[in-house]
């Protein structure tokens, strides 16, 4: 019997004390480390959980639409942007830029979308509870598509009323709604929304709401690649033999992973990120706004309209627990992003959440000496690894690279 076989069965017979050869004669495993590297397996990803607050999430023809949706340019103030002008489907869906650039340029990075049906926050301040709620703030923001919800809504009615009927019923009529009208517009925009009865007002936020909505059923089937760490994982999980699926140093690095780096402390799981926020002491970017990261994202999810208890939700309040029992942020969230998945991350530099630090390499460095937070307080402690064990380290996140690199989907 293999030693991977018999690690397999000490794991599952709750042997506390047990090593294992699993990789090489020069490394062995420890029960708690084996149970955090099989842990990490795309294979134990759970089955996409329900959004209760969007009861097309799981149509395909919201799907369809959606997907068109993504892509059109024409829901822009100048006609050539989409989700898809940031989110490229070849380039893991973000567009390896320091700010996404919109109609404007934004203060933040693009995210990568695989996975996220699996988090309760979107964004990375988290001013967001669900894909759809997501998927509305680009539209409206003067620097992505600079668009407002009334155009939006007139698009709908010129270019996919059909599509829109079958899926949510028919249009509301718009006759008496400008082209251009907004709660969160300026001047005119504004002005024009101010003028509209409450009627109209629901009517075109409803159909807003039902654009994301469709989205959001498109950004559903976007999900994680398997990698070769994927391949060795479900081989020492079926008791195979694992040589040569990851080399030596990768292997030391996952090792350091699951240890000493304490990487796990924030990117654990499946996907490797636990989809919630950290201050890890990211410098500012000289010339931007404030960014106080989720201790403001707090607030605006809160008094979003959109959000899991608002008016345009699908679901009932007892399915908005994350929501209902939110509490307001404090001190230790200020400056506190979530962490993206470390899937294919080495593909996407640059990093943090406005491109601040340019390769894989020197976000380790960062996080080895753990420099003071600008604001807030740093979670990071010195990790005093050496060059040779950074070099490990980043090797093995190389290994979390998709095998495939065809655009999905």
């Amino acid at each position: 019997m293999r030693a991977s076989t018999l690690l397999l069965a000490a794991l599952i017979a709750g042997s506390a004390t047990a090593t294992y050869r699993a990789i090489s004669p020069k490394t062995n495993w420890t029960d708690e480390e084996a149970r955090l590297v099989l842990s990490l397996g795309l294979s134990k990803l759970p089955p996409l959980p329900a959004d209760p607050s969007n009861a097309v999430a799981d149509d395909p023809r919201a799907a369809e639409l959606g997907k068109a949706l993504f892509f059109d340019t024409r829901f822009s103030a100048n006609g050539k942007v989409a989700c898809g002008t940031c989110h490229l489907p070849d380039r893991q869906f973000q567009d390896d830029l320091a700010r996404a650039k919109g109609v404007g340029v934004t203060a933040r990075r693009t995210m990568p979308i695989a996975g996220t049906a699996y988090s309760p926050w979107l964004f990375w301040d988290g001013r967001k509870d669900s894909q759809w709620a997501q998927a509305l703030g680009p539209l409206e923001s003067a620097v992505e598509h600079g668009t407002d919800r009334a155009f939006i809504a007139h698009l709908i009615e010129t270019h996919y009323a059909d599509q829109y009927a079958a899926l949510f019923g028919p249009l509301p009529s718009l006759a008496d709604v400008p082209n251009h009208a907004s709660p969160t517009g300026l001047g005119p925009v504004l002005d024009d929304w101010m003028a509209l009865d409450d009627t109209r007002r629901d009517a075109v936020n409803r159909v807003f709401a039902n654009v994301g909505k469709a989205i959001a059923a498109f950004e559903r089937t976007i999900t994680p690649r398997p990698s070769r760490f994927d391949a060795y994982v479900d081989a020492l999980a079926a008791g195979k033999d694992t040589v040569g699926l990851l080399s030596l140093q990768e292997e030391e690095g996952l090792r350091i992973f699951v240890g000493k780096g304490e990487c796990t402390k924030c990117h654990n799981g499946p996907l490797l990120t636990d989809n919630f926020f950290h201050n890890t002491g990211v410098a500012a970017v000289p010339g931007l706004p404030e960014d106080q990261g989720r201790s403001l994202g707090t607030d605006q999810v809160l008094a979003d309209p959109f959000n899991c208890l608002g008016p345009y939700s699908d679901a009932d309040p007892g399915d908005c627990a994350e929501l209902k029992y939110l509490a307001k942020a404090g001190h230790e969230m200020t400056r506190a992003y979530k962490p993206p998945s470390l899937r294919g991350v080495a593909g996407r530099p640059p990093y943090m959440h406005a491109g601040q630090i340019a390769t894989l390499g020197d976000v380790l460095v960062h996080y080895n000496t753990a420099p003071a937070a600008p604001d807030g307080h740093s979670e990071l402690e010195p990790l005093n690894l050496t060059s040779t064990e950074l070099a490990s380290l980043e090797a093995f996140l190389v290994s979390l690279d998709p095998i495939s690199t065809e655009a999905q989907p």
